[in-house]
This record gives structure tokens, sequence and C-alpha cells, in this order.
């Protein structure tokens, strides 16, 4: 895995001006533990919060700033952080770090949480002062097994300096942090499925309302973010609102910098730290380095296998939510997957529409009928047996499960690439549509009832 920024200048050096969320990284990706991490202004943020910023200006600074989760919903951080009661007699508040990071292609939140731990635990005990919680949860990746070393490491070293547990920095704040391995199911990627598996109930999605933050973890109030995010939360609290916004390229709506990464036949696969509105193809081709010596670039997923795929000539959108949904798909998590002419599409999303049905809950009819009834019939396809009508119920599927038809965003997040790939790539699908001599022979006469 890349973790160094490479660029047409060969090595960009990364500063803390530029890069907030790496710019501590070590060059032998070794993780900085709590004496580089402060040697390198570690805590200061928190710091300066505890010291010299009441509670709601913390909110409001992170609001002012612009940042967004990097989950892939994206939605505002500072407006879900002002979601959180403000009555001061409850005094059971919860703040959990959604780590399950099981969105296939997608690998940032365990750079983060295995290199730089320090950077996430401050990042969230800035945000438990700001939200007035007292506990606070990783809920871990179960197969995450270093990060899960590292964080644990990384928490111990901040009780024994006085930075988790009672009194911290002398400010009568207290704040416990516990890092939870989960069992390994996609679904927990929704943060009351998180919520449920985190109390020990089976991982299904919680109607809402109410939302976490009137009722969340056994039924107190909770704030559900994602590791990115919070690790972005330091540097905004150091640097400032101004310096923040700076730092994305000019046509961007969002804010600051992001982890962004290309995999696939490219050249040089990895993951970078860049502005919010680089262009696709300036991270396919500066970055990644275009692909590998006998292969072309067929398609392109934005961001993890639930967004929709694009085509070459989409390359020149900007990177960040607006722009790429100009062309007709979700930012999702930044990191981006190459398709090279070899791959056969019909084959690549059965396999994916396998993982999303194999993920299902289970627990609404659409998507726990519909992506089933996608996988056997692109199953059929793939043999070169499907029926005549088979792409036309595939595309209904796709409208059965899109946005607001199912329980969660489970669904529509499966079919989005389902949809895109047909509508790109229709003649793979009607290749595999078996002739009409080859297909079912109906009944010879019609059944009667009762005979």
């Amino acid at each position: 895995m890349t973790l160094t920024s490479f660029g047409p200048a060969n090595l960009i050096k990364r500063s803390a001006e530029t890069h907030p969320l790496t710019w501590r990284l070590r060059d032998d990706g070794e993780p900085v533990w709590l004496d580089e991490y402060q040697a390198k202004n570690g805590y200061a943020a928190a710091r300066k919060a505890f010291a010299d910023m009441a509670q709601d200006d913390i909110v409001q600074t992170v609001k002012d700033a612009g940042l967004k989760g990097r989950g892939g919903a994206g939605f505002p951080t500072g407006v879900k952080w002002g979601l959180m009661p403000k009555d001061e007699s409850i005094n059971i508040r919860y703040l959990l770090c959604n780590a399950d990071e099981m969105e296939p292609n997608t690998w940032k939140d365990r750079m983060l949480m295995e290199q730089l731990p320090h950077l996430l635990i401050e990042g969230m005990l800035i945000s438990a002062r700001a939200l007035k919680t007292y506990r606070g949860y990783i809920f871990l990746r179960g197969e995450y097994t270093t990060a899960a070393k590292h964080l644990n490491r990384a928490v111990e070293e901040a009780k024994a300096a006085g930075l988790l547990g009672k009194n911290i920095l002398g400010s009568g704040f207290d704040f416990e942090l516990f890092v939870h391995t989960g069992a390994g199911r996609y679904i927990c990627g929704e943060e009351t499925a998180l919520i449920n598996s985190l109390e020990g109930r089976r991982a299904n999605p919680r109607s809402k309302p109410p939302f976490p933050a009137a009722v969340g973890v056994w039924g107190k109030p909770t704030c559900v973010n994602n590791v990115e995010t919070l690790c972005n939360v330091p540097a905004i609290i150091a640097d400032g609102v101004d310096w923040y916004k700076s730092l994305a390229r000019e046509g961007s709506e969002d804010m600051g910098t992001k982890l962004m990464g290309f995999s696939g036949k490219v050249k040089n696969p990895g993951l970078w730290e860049l502005p919010f509105g680089v262009t696709a193809r300036e991270l396919f081709e500066d970055y990644a380095g275009g692909m590998r010596d006998g292969y072309t670039l067929k398609a392109w997923q934005p961001g993890g296998a639930g967004t929709g795929f694009l085509l070459p000539e989409h390359l020149d959108a900007q990177m960040y939510a607006g722009g790429i949904g100009k062309v007709g798909t979700r930012m999702g998590t930044g990191l981006a997957m190459a398709v090279d002419n070899t791959v056969n599409m019909v084959s690549l999303l059965r396999n994916m529409e396998q993982f999303f049905a194999r993920e299902s809950c289970g627990f609404c009819t659409p998507c726990r009928d519909g992506l089933p009834w996608s996988v056997k019939l692109l199953m059929a396809i793939e043999k070169g047996e499907g029926q005549p009508g088979d792409i036309e119920t595939l595309l209904g599927l796709v409208g059965f499960l899109g946005p607001g038809k199912t329980f969660c965003a489970h669904a529509p997040g499966a079919v989005e690439p389902l949809g895109s790939a047909i509508k790109y790539f229709r003649s793979e699908f009607e290749a595999g549509i078996a002739p009409k001599s080859a297909a079912v022979p109906p009944l010879a006469k019609p059944i009667e009832v009762g005979a």
C-alpha cells in the first residue's frame, strides 16, 4: 500500500499546512506512538479545546469549517453534533467511532488506525468534550487485528499520560474510551445497526426517528462518526476554520482534504491525502500512474463497491460529492477502483451482488429477496443461460431497491453499480441471453386447477 504522495514532480512533501491527516506518518510505516506524536504537536489541539474553548464553541467551529462525514454519506458533522440534546440533566451520553470498514475496495481508516492511533484518540477526546459524552467506543472491524492492537496500546498510553480517564488535563471532565471489535458484518457500517451490535443485539438497522442523538446506545443520546471524520477535528481546532477551508480546490463545495486512492491494475495503487476538488484524472494519472502496460481503462468506481460505474471520459470530474454527482453517481469513500479491459462486467456484478446479498440483514423484503434474485439472474446470464426479459427484470430490481424503497441504504448502494453497468455495458449482458430456440419451452397446455 502506498502511503506517500507521488505526483508529476516525484515525491510531494507532506506538511502540517497541507496534509493535516498524514503529515505525521513515518516513512517506515511504523506506528506513531505517544512520545513521537506529542513531539509532532500531538494533543496540542486537545489542550487548546480544554483550556480556551467552550464546549458549544467547539461544535460551532466544526460546523463553520464545513467538515462532512468521511464514511460515505457526507452528512455535515457540525450539524450532527448540534442534534445532541442541550439538557444538562442528561449526564449519560456516548460517542461512537464507526471503524467497521467493510466497504469493498476501501482501506483508508485502517491506515489511520494502524499508523496514527493517537490522532483518532485526540479527535475523539475533543469531540467528547464538545458533546459532553463521558464514554466512547471504537467499533472496529473484527478482521483489523493489527489496528486493534495498536489502538489498545495507544489508549493505555493516553490513560497513563492523563489524556483519558478522570479529570482530563485538570478540567474536571471524565472520558473513558474502549476498543470494541465486531463480528464482521457489512451492515454494521449503518450507525443504528452498529449500535444494536454494540449492545449485543442482532445487527439490524433501527427505525428512524428517533435518531441516535436522542435514543442511541442503551437508550441514551449518542453521536456516531467515522474514523477519518474524527481525525479531521484536531487540525480544525488547532489551525482554524479559514485555513481548513482554504485546503480545498476551487470549485469544490466540500472543505478540507480527503484520503483518496486507486486500486486495480494501475501502476501505482495506493492511498493519498488530497484536497477536495482534485480531478479524478489527476488521481488516476499523476498519482496512480495510469494503467499497467498491456491494459486499458474500461470503467471505474469513484468510492467503493456501492457507487456507480463511470467511463474513462468521466475522469475530468472533480473529486467531491457535487463533482461526482454531476456525472451520475456518488463520491462514496473516495477510494476508486479501475476496471481493466479484460474484465467481464457481468461476472464483476455477479460477484458484487453476491457480497451484498450475503451481507443483507434480511429485515426488509426488497433487500432480502431482491438481492438474491439479482444474483440468480446474473449467474444465468454469466453462463449464457439468461432468458429474454432478464435484463429488464434486473433494471426493475434496480428501481424497486432504490433510495426510499428499503429500510436502510444497503440495497440502494447494492444496486447502484448494477444499474450503471447495464447502462454503459448492456451489450455484455445481452451476450448472455440464450437464443429463443434454447430458451425453456412453454408448457404444452395450461395446468388446470384440480386436474
